[in-house]
């Protein structure tokens, strides 16, 4: 045996070489994995939060549910309705706590959000809402409305408009 070089019995020394060379692609793919957030994005959060809420008040109006039908909207509210007069929170749930308690007519709204635009503790949101009334006299009545509502992200963590722009689309 030469000094400085050590002989490795049946083929050891081949073994050893693709070792290290499997320890070396080992470690550049652990260094390819992606990061794996610590917790999940808050914009996508509170996107998916504004969705949740617009949901929640659609099903509690449709329900009828005039107990809930306020909760999507903050205190401090201001309601623009083109053709109407500016509300505020009070305002705006009385007239849709009475519509609802309208037994001659039936209210189903539907929505289609375009966008969610989350900026810190605020977020815009581009959506048309549809509503069909159905009268007891069979008549029935589709109305589509564009607006833009402004969430803000409360004390308790929820997110509510409070303030809102609305139009009747174009027909």
């Amino acid at each position: 045996m030469r000094p400085g070089r050590r002989q490795f019995a049946g083929g050891g020394r081949r073994r050893i070489q693709q070792l290290a060379a499997a320890s070396i692609i080992a470690a550049g793919a652990l260094q390819e994995l992606p990061t794996l957030p610590s917790r999940a994005d808050p914009t996508q959060t509170a996107q998916n939060e504004i969705r949740s809420a617009l949901e929640n008040w659609r099903s509690a109006f449709n329900e009828g549910d005039y107990r809930r039908v306020c909760d999507l909207f903050a205190p401090d509210l201001v309601a623009n309705y083109q053709g109407e007069p500016a509300r505020d929170y009070a305002s705006l749930c009385q007239l849709l706590q009475t519509t609802l308690q309208d037994s001659q007519t039936v209210y189903d709204y539907s929505l289609k959000i375009n966008e969610i635009l989350v900026y810190g503790e605020v977020a815009i949101v581009r959506l048309v809402w549809a509503l069909e009334i159905n009268k007891a006299d069979k008549s029935k009545e589709i109305i589509e409305e564009s607006a833009i509502d402004m969430f803000r992200h409360q004390a308790d963590g929820s997110w509510k408009i409070a303030r809102y722009l609305a139009y009747p689309s174009s027909p």
